[in-house]
């Protein structure tokens, strides 16, 4: 069996090969003319054939070298892929997301973390709601608001869906809409569009004037209302673990689309093979969650 080509040789080649000049190869393989040459002839007397006709304006492929040519392409592209997809598998992902959708999310990537020991997830949480990845090191980010469309790689998770949670102490028995300007309105921003929003949409006929907190993250009121402090507004994709363990009950049954919405972005239109893996997972999660409510 004859021995196998010497793989820097054939790199030389390629290089060799889109340049059809030593010079211009060695200018790229940060060598000199000679040992590209040299190379180059050691790969020819490897084979028994010539790879390029000496010319005097540089360089031209011979047959043969025009049959490896694209062999030698297809070789290095799949060491480059697998370069890619191994680092990919054993890289830890770095995943960026706003504190509002933490109830929803944080439960997901335990789950995946045990799933996919290994895929490793390192979350950075933050109050904005978007992300620059010509900034910011992230692969991946959960982002809040308008669709993107800035050349992103994008999966919706799911709606905004505004509805009123309470504790289950506060929410057995009917409730009218009159009973909210007796109980104490929770607001996860100051200024408090997310309720008047909700009001609007329910022809309450009133403006919330009774007594009232507020927060600075949806999170942070989630957990208010869950130990019965008052009624906050919530979204209703986010409390589906709430809902079902019982810490969280919908005093009302309108829920108001707002627009706006929870998506999934990358970067990247080459990702690695985890981060493909995750963010179908994620996406599958959340479509499961919305058939499940």
């Amino acid at each position: 069996m004859k021995r196998l080509p010497p793989l820097p040789a054939l790199h030389t080649f390629l290089i060799t090969a889109q340049c059809c000049n030593f010079t211009r190869a060695g200018q790229q393989l940060h060598i000199s003319q000679g040992a590209v040459s040299r190379q180059i002839a050691a790969l020819e007397a490897h084979l028994g054939y010539a790879l390029f006709q000496r010319q005097a304006r540089g360089l031209a492929l011979t047959r043969e070298g025009q049959d490896w040519l694209p062999r030698v392409q297809q070789i290095f592209a799949l060491i480059e892929q697998g370069v890619r997809e191994v680092g990919g598998r054993s890289a830890t992902l770095q995943l960026k997301a706003p504190t509002c959708v933490m109830r929803w999310l944080l439960p997901r990537l335990m789950e995946w973390q045990a799933l996919r020991p290994d895929v490793p997830v390192e979350l950075t949480t933050t109050v904005q709601h978007g992300v620059d990845f010509r900034r910011e090191g992230f692969d991946a980010a959960v982002v809040y608001g308008a669709a993107p469309n800035h050349g992103l790689q994008v999966r919706k998770l799911f709606d905004e869906q505004l509805t009123p949670v309470c504790a289950p102490s506060l929410g057995q028995g009917p409730m009218q809409l009159q009973d909210l300007t007796r109980q104490m309105l929770l607001h996860p921003s100051r200024d408090e569009h997310d309720w008047r929003l909700w009001l609007q949409a329910a022809s309450a006929g009133f403006e919330p004037q009774g007594p009232k907190q507020h927060f600075e993250t949806l999170d942070m009121a989630m957990a208010m209302a869950s130990q019965g402090t008052g009624i906050a507004i919530g979204d209703f994709a986010l409390i589906g673990d709430d809902l079902h363990a019982g810490r969280l009950c919908m005093p009302f049954a309108l829920k108001v689309t707002t627009g706006k919405g929870y998506y999934l972005v990358s970067p990247s239109k080459t990702m690695p093979t985890g981060l493909v893996e995750l963010m179908e997972w994620l996406q599958a999660r959340a479509s499961s969650l919305a058939q499940s409510l």
